[in-house]
């Protein structure tokens, strides 16, 4: 792991903002830094490396398969953790919420299967 990926790692363990995530989950061929599967949240540290267009389009092609199967991406660079870990850590609190939320609402909505009998 990257200093910057152990630090926000610290801080996500053991269900600190409430949910359990995952390091370095596999989803398809890609793998992602953390993902939270209640959530169905992949969370992407960034380092110096995806500043170039190359990457900066690989990380588009990797963000939109995440999300053709239901995962919400969330990225963060460096700097931002390593410099603003605060804010970056409300921010992904807030956005676990505001998934949890659309999860309890969307499974409130599914009808049940029937429970017609066989037989």
């Amino acid at each position: 792991m990257t200093k910057s990926e152990a630090v926000l790692w610290k801080h996500i363990n053991c269900s600190s903002l409430g949910y359990k995530f995952r390091r370095q989950h596999g989803v398809g061929k890609y793998v992602v830094d953390f993902y939270c599967p209640k959530l169905k949240l992949a969370v992407e540290v960034d380092g110096i490396t995806h500043g170039n267009e190359k990457a900066f389009e690989k990380d588009v092609t990797r963000d939109e398969f995440l999300e053709l199967n239901g995962i919400t991406v969330r990225r963060y660079n460096s700097g931002q953790i390593l410099n603003d870990l605060k804010n970056v850590l409300a921010d992904l609190y807030n956005v676990c919420i505001i998934l949890n939320q659309k999860w309890v609402a969307a499974s409130a909505t599914t009808p049940s299967p029937s429970l017609e009998r066989r037989g």
